[in-house]
């Protein structure tokens, strides 16, 4: 079994549903030839929840899979580093994001690279075996991997799903194309302000999750 396929072992038995590696030259930030993304898919019972209003099992559901996606990432980051290679996990500890909420090496930027999905009028990953409905890590190494083809383009094509069901109006319905801006995508502020006052409304907690634009998503149905 070759390095790619034996990591690509290591991240699946660790509960990965899709994994991938991209080539990551040219990508601000990263300081590394080479990105692994992982995916980990919600439940189908927690997406079809979320089409009316996020959920108190969607908030545990989200730190839970935070968790499993740190798990993930560092044992990938341990095999390769156990045969001599320099591996960086974007684990959420170590990732810090900026005012803006921009990170510097975004996981969803990382996927797209490794040909796991591409970016929807949603601003999410989608991914043609989940839709949007996952949630995603990568990390980063220098070892000599076989990368996938990027995804450079979107495939939403004129769905306009996401955009009207989004709460906040912030959805731009913009087709994306690699090296696009999320301001051209998304009203990060009006996002973020309506997920916080829907959650709290909805569930009596103070944070920003939302998930209506990836429950309502096309390729997010065909998995129900």
């Amino acid at each position: 079994m070759g390095l790619t396929e034996a990591l690509k072992q290591v991240l699946y038995e660790q509960g990965a549903d899709l994994a991938g590696a991209g080539e990551m030259t040219g990508i601000g930030n990263c300081g590394y030839p080479v990105g692994v993304a992982v995916a980990v898919a919600l439940p189908k019972k927690v997406v079809r929840d979320l089409k009316d209003g996020p959920t108190v099992e969607y908030y545990h559901l989200y730190d839970e899979l935070n968790q499993k996606l740190n798990q993930i990432v560092l044992a990938g980051e341990a095999f390769l580093k156990e045969r001599g290679f320099q591996a960086y996990a974007q684990t959420t500890d170590r990732v810090k994001v900026n005012d803006d909420y921009v990170s510097p090496v975004p996981h969803k930027t990382v996927a797209a690279r490794a040909g796991l999905g591409w970016i929807g009028k949603n601003c999410l990953l989608v991914t043609p075996e989940y839709g949007p409905a996952v949630r995603i890590s990568s990390l980063f190494t220098d070892a000599p991997l076989e990368t996938e083809e990027p995804y450079t383009k979107s495939r939403c094509g004129k769905c306009t799903a996401c955009v009207q069901n989004c709460p906040a109006g912030a959805l731009r319905g913009t087709l994306w194309e690699a090296g696009m801006t999320r301001n051209e995508i998304v009203d990060v502020k009006s996002c973020y302000e309506k997920q916080l006052e829907i959650m709290y409304a909805r569930t009596g907690i103070r944070t920003d999750l939302c998930g209506k634009c990836f429950a309502v998503c096309r390729y997010t149905r065909t998995q129900d």
